[in-house]
């Protein structure tokens, strides 16, 4: 089986740097994953985090079409409980219409912040959580063709594809009552991996999007040339995330070793949360993936590449993409190397 792989960008800001340079940095990427064959490039909405520029998530996309051609693009995800279907189907009708066929729209159930600014988005933020079945199926609607009293425009009739993204089983449920394709955040969720798959494809009800299962698996990449270096890359995505478990978000840190100064139950935490992470070089990020993709059985790869060096991020994308395209041509390992 062929599998596809694509990327996550959150477009990180780093110690030092600001969202000007994020967004540079973003185009190159999506440039490069373009000539690479990676499939897809999705961004993240987040708020309120100062490492994360992505927020404005179709307008930052609106950006990424227009410096590339033909990789689809897409967000992973809008945070539907932030918004109301109508204003998500327009935006995403208006890239459609720029764009045509390339467009996905990947939909989150969490908020993609905290509860004070979850607050500042939305007046009623439990409401629009508890909503959110009744908020996807709305806004199907409006892509369909027109036959309501409200329509968007652009969007009515366009039909632009929906994903549902979770890290854990509402959302594989929902996706396979919706008959629609599901993507797993194990960049940062991974414990319900396994099973969320399983009640995804057990459950599964075919539709006219998509009719078999579709399941993509979103992990961390970290590449380099060789393993050690690679390890030093990793550091920066461990202190964001040991960071986060202190409540003290900020920008992407500069890579260091070792870390100090985290207490035991810290750093055990952050090791499990990016646990499922590859690392490493290009037979160590070979061998990652063919045991997950035996263990997985997913149609697509999604890599998230948290890298502070801009020429690291892309060297480490490229490793990426040579590996599956080997993978796919079912070159061995041992001519991996020569």
């Amino acid at each position: 089986m062929t599998v596809s792989y694509s990327v996550l960008d959150l477009a990180p800001v780093v110690e030092g740097s600001a969202p000007t340079v994020s967004f540079e940095n973003s185009v190159q990427l999506a440039q490069l994953a373009e000539s690479l064959g990676y499939r897809r490039y999705w961004l993240a909405e987040h708020h309120n985090m100062p490492g994360i520029a992505s927020a404005a998530t179709s307008v930052l996309l609106c950006h990424i079409g227009d410096n590339t051609s033909t990789i689809r693009i897409g967000s992973g995800g809008i945070m539907l409980p932030n918004h109301s279907p109508l204003v998500i189907a327009e935006q995403f009708g208006t890239l459609a219409t720029l764009f045509g066929d390339r467009i996905d729209l990947g939909l989150g159930r969490a908020p993609g912040t905290d509860q004070v600014t979850m607050r500042a988005l939305r007046r009623q933020p439990q409401q629009a959580v508890d909503s959110f079945p009744q908020d996807v199926l709305e806004l199907q609607h409006y892509f369909d063709d027109p036959s309501r009293t409200i329509n968007a425009v652009p969007g009515q009739g366009l039909h632009v594809p929906l994903w549902l993204l979770g890290s854990s089983l509402y959302s594989a449920q929902l996706a396979a009552q919706m008959g629609l394709p599901f993507a797993f955040a194990a960049h940062f969720a991974p414990d319900m991996l396994l099973q969320a798959l399983r009640i995804y494809r057990e459950q599964f009800k075919p539709s006219a999007q998509c009719p078999t299962p579709y399941t993509m698996l979103c992990v961390n990449l970290i590449a380099a040339d060789n393993t050690r270096q690679a390890e030093y890359l990793f550091t920066s995505l461990q202190q964001q995330f040991l960071q986060l478990y202190r409540g003290t978000p900020g920008k992407i840190p500069l890579p260091r070793q070792p870390l100090t100064g985290y207490e035991s139950f810290e750093i055990n935490a952050m090791e499990r949360t990016l646990s499922r992470s590859l690392v490493g070089s290009p037979n160590r990020i070979r061998a990652g993936i063919e045991a997950l993709l035996e263990e997985t059985q997913v149609n697509e790869l999604m890599f998230n590449g948290p890298i502070t060096d801009p020429t690291a991020r892309l060297e480490s994308f490229g490793i990426g993409a040579q590996v599956m395209q080997d993978i796919n041509a079912g070159v061995h390992t041992s001519e991996m190397a020569k």
